[in-house]
């Protein structure tokens, strides 16, 4: 192993034992036993290939947004995708690769006169982790606009799947159920004039900013949206506005949040989210799901 994890250096950025609290919006994770930046789907492929010939387990991640990774780290291989990400217009249809920002991919479409993807001009994940999560905000889902997507199957495989086949619901797509890789995805948009768009995408910014505690870590928006409800109103209603445990706080500002007000650990997030859903169901009848994804080992 030793003799192909040098070979493997030598062609993508590889790091052993690498604390991922450096690199979560919530500033907490224990280590990964290898991190990799890949930076090309050759890269990515090499990484596969290395992996399944010694029996490592992987885990792939965007910019580790809208996640918890547990004190005790990730065993195993860990892919960042941050490396990989070009994005490029054609005609209607913006293709990105799946560590670009999502928000620049609403840069990019602006400034080619496209629209679609206004809703996302604030929605800190990566384009995989919005096509894995269905991402959505203020009215908008990337169900409405993915078009089609290349991933990596297990098997080291490459596919392109289309629209029909990512089976999106509410933060959900197929890519949660078969453990394809999302290496690049390919949005369908309408012309538009730059300035109306960019009045809309100032316009959920603003909105954004007004009601997040974008000021603080945080993993995003914690909890799906029960039906018939919201997530933040129940916890409010709830008095648990402010409950904090060790540095994880749920967020004076908005409620559906869980900050990191100082030096919180994964497991700190942890035990808010399960005061949460237990208070929550004792006092409204109604259990709170997680949005955010948690993965990982216990320390």
């Amino acid at each position: 192993m030793l003799r192909k994890l040098i070979a493997m250096k030598e062609k993508s950025k590889i790091l052993k034992n690498e604390l991922l609290s450096k690199y979560t919006f919530t500033k907490t994770g224990g280590p990964a036993d290898l991190l990799a930046f890949p930076k090309s789907i050759d890269e990515m492929q090499e990484l596969l290939k290395f992996s399944n010939s010694e029996y490592l387990p992987i885990t792939v991640l965007g910019n580790a947004s809208n996640l918890i990774i547990k004190d005790g780290g990730i065993r195993g291989l860990v892919i960042m995708l941050t490396d990989m990400n070009n994005i490029e217009t054609t005609d209607n249809l913006v293709i990105a690769d799946a560590g670009a920002a999502y928000i620049d991919v609403t840069i990019a479409a602006q400034k080619s006169s496209l629209s679609g993807v206004e809703f996302a001009a604030g929605i800190p994940g990566s384009v995989g982790g919005a096509i894995f999560m269905n991402a959505g905000a203020y009215g908008g889902e990337t169900d409405q606009i993915a078009d089609s997507i290349v991933a990596l199957t297990p098997n080291n495989e490459i596919k392109i799947i289309k629209h029909d086949e990512l089976d999106f619901g509410y933060r959900h797509s197929s890519i949660q159920d078969n453990n394809d890789i999302v290496l690049q995805a390919t949005f369908k948009l309408t012309h538009a004039n730059k300035h109306d768009i960019q009045l809309k995408m100032d316009h959920f910014n603003s909105l954004r900013a007004s009601k997040q505690p974008l000021e603080l870590p945080s993993c995003g928006s914690v909890f799906k949206r029960p039906k018939g409800h919201f997530a933040g109103k129940l916890i409010h209603d709830s008095g648990l506005q402010g409950y904090q445990s060790g540095g994880a706080q749920v967020s004076t500002k908005h409620a559906g949040f869980i900050v990191n007000v100082g030096n919180a650990s994964a497991t700190d997030y942890l035990d808010v989210i399960h005061h949460v859903q237990k208070i929550v169901y004792d006092k409204q009848g109604v259990k709170l799901e997680t949005e955010v994804r948690i993965i990982g080992e216990d320390k």
